[in-house]
């Protein structure tokens, strides 16, 4: 219901409460002196409107807000520049997406390497929700979090993020987007990154668990180590 609904609404149910024959008789005299010609009902309507108007500001403005970090996450990928004139991202062969943000140096990450991770993952469905953030897991309250840990290769971890950091090297940075399907949630639902908190599950599931909704998620990555 929009704005001028709302006033109208208020405004005709003000008139008719004011209109009832209720009480003595009495009463129903005074009630019929009320004001009811059109010049008082239109001065209502416009006194309701003003404050109506006012109290929906900060509403509009939160939408507002709400439709810009829509925007922010639409197209993902699409949207920054290409750095130095390449594309935006690259897209492996599995359908992986990944765009490097920061070389870094040493020996690559290749099947078999032992890795240590600090990572986000956003559910791109929600607007890029976090549901996943390796700061978060964090036991001993210094507020450094602690590093996703597996053996590439092993089955720990999702295909789509195991492919997507092939090549990195320590101290690297890349934003990693898993499809769904085949190389990411909607075939492995049980592998890592699984999120450290009930609010994470959630998000996660109510993406992954309703077939309706893009189930594509989005990693940013730091190699913090690799052997």
């Amino acid at each position: 219901m929009n704005l001028l609904s709302i006033c109208i609404v208020a405004l005709l149910s003000s008139c008719s409460v004011e209109g009832l024959s209720l009480g003595q008789p009495s009463q129903r005299r005074q009630a019929s002196n009320a004001p009811s010609t059109r010049r008082s009902i239109l001065r209502q309507a416009s006194t309701f409107g003003i404050a109506a108007a006012a109290a929906a500001t900060p509403f509009i403005q939160n939408v507002n807000v709400a439709n810009a970090a829509d925007a922010q996450f639409a197209e993902v990928g699409q949207q920054e520049k290409p750095p130095d004139g390449q594309a935006p991202f690259s897209t492996l062969s599995n359908g992986v997406q990944v765009k490097d943000f920061r070389e870094g140096s040493g020996a690559p990450v290749q099947s078999g390497s032992k890795v240590e991770l600090t990572m986000k993952g956003r559910l791109l469905n929600l607007n890029g929700v976090i549901f996943y953030d390796t700061k978060s897991n964090d036991p001993n309250g210094f507020g450094e979090g602690t590093p996703l840990l597996f053996k590439v290769g092993d089955g720990t971890a999702l295909p789509g993020l195991e492919s997507g950091i092939l090549g990195m090297t320590k101290g690297g940075i890349r934003r990693i987007i898993v499809p769904a399907d085949k190389v990411g949630y909607g075939a492995f639902p049980s592998l890592e990154p699984q999120p450290f908190d009930e609010m994470g599950k959630r998000a996660l599931d109510s993406v992954m668990k309703n077939p309706r909704r893009d189930q594509t998620v989005m990693f940013d990555v730091k190699v913090e180590r690799v052997r």
